[in-house]
């Protein structure tokens, strides 16, 4: 009979270690479903992503090492295009007006920082002045452009009109056409159009501050400067680094507001990269050569947003996780 009673014992054990294996083995299962399922529902971006993203990126790294011509067979010449840049006038010139171009975001960011911080307050009207500051980043480029360019018009233009009724000019400036005015005009143009979109962000950063920590800090008797520089700044950083980012990429791309009001002229006194990029495939039928620019081009987006995301501490815009 003791042996009958520990068959139901040894039963009793043998079921409860499987059970205990069993739960054991759920969770790493789960795992393994629910992983399955992320990369189901990531398949569809991420096809899309390298389709359009990272293989038009290869196939334009290799298209820049060949002598690239839509009647004949392809050579490979390795890095020529990468040295003739070297020795192109018009490169350097596009290369240092794309670089004016970023610098003037920062210019944009402060000048939409100081706007932030008045229509943050608490003045009559503000809700007015934000949305006559936001007017301009809804507009078409190409909008903007052909207003500024009727404004700049050296015979029926506002700002000649202006400086003439005032008599501080004797002869219409030729803004557009002028070798020294035209860049100057073209960065005006861009950071007034991009101004009210720089001010959403800084402004949505400043709400998200926490007002006790101003008040605790008038508590101890910290100046408004003090406030600003050890309150503001700091918790803007997230708001600045995306503003600055968005400047970079705005100084890159800003071939619709260059060629509608200059075309990279006169004598490619204004011609960005992204210009230059066009004519070089389009006018000059060089895409071999145009696709060294574009990596040139990508691979200095990239270094310089690297680069801000490090003065910015690194984490940048990074996603607090909840864990």
């Amino acid at each position: 009979m003791a042996t009958a009673v520990d068959f139901p014992a040894a039963s009793e054990a043998t079921s409860g270690a499987v059970g205990k294996r069993a739960r054991h083995a759920r969770p790493g299962v789960r795992r393994r479903r629910e992983m399955l399922l992320v990369w189901v529902f990531l398949l569809p971006s991420l096809a899309v992503f390298f389709l359009y993203r990272i293989l038009p990126l290869v196939w334009n790294a290799v298209l820049s090492a060949q002598q690239f011509s839509l009647f004949a067979p392809s050579q490979w010449i390795g890095l020529d295009h990468y040295r003739e840049m070297v020795d192109d006038p018009v490169f350097w010139t596009s290369l240092r007006n794309t670089l004016l171009f970023m610098a003037s975001a920062p210019v944009g960011i402060l000048l939409a920082l100081a706007i932030s911080l008045i229509v943050n307050a608490g003045i009559r009207g503000r809700d007015v002045y934000r949305t006559i500051v936001f007017l301009s980043y809804p507009l078409m480029t190409v909008a903007v452009g052909i207003i500024w360019r009727w404004m700049y018009d050296e015979k029926v233009g506002l700002f000649n009109y202006v400086l003439r009724s005032l008599h501080l000019i004797d002869t219409p400036l030729p803004f557009l056409q002028s070798f020294e005015l035209a860049l100057p005009s073209v960065l005006i143009a861009n950071v007034w159009q991009i101004l009210g979109f720089y001010m959403i962000i800084l402004l949505a950063g400043l709400q998200g501050i926490p007002q006790n920590l101003y008040e605790a800090a008038s508590i101890d008797g910290a100046s408004p400067r003090q406030q600003f520089f050890r309150i503001t700044l700091p918790l803007l950083r997230p708001s600045l680094f995306l503003a600055f980012v968005i400047g970079i990429m705005t100084s890159f791309t800003s071939f619709d507001l260059v060629y509608v009001m200059t075309q990279g002229g006169p004598s490619h006194q204004s011609e960005l990269l992204i210009t230059y990029i066009y004519k070089a495939a389009f006018e000059l039928s060089r895409i071999d050569y145009a696709a060294a620019l574009t990596i040139v081009q990508f691979a200095l987006l990239v270094t310089l947003t690297w680069a801000g995301n490090r003065l910015a501490g690194g984490d940048a815009g990074a996603v607090e996780s909840g864990a």
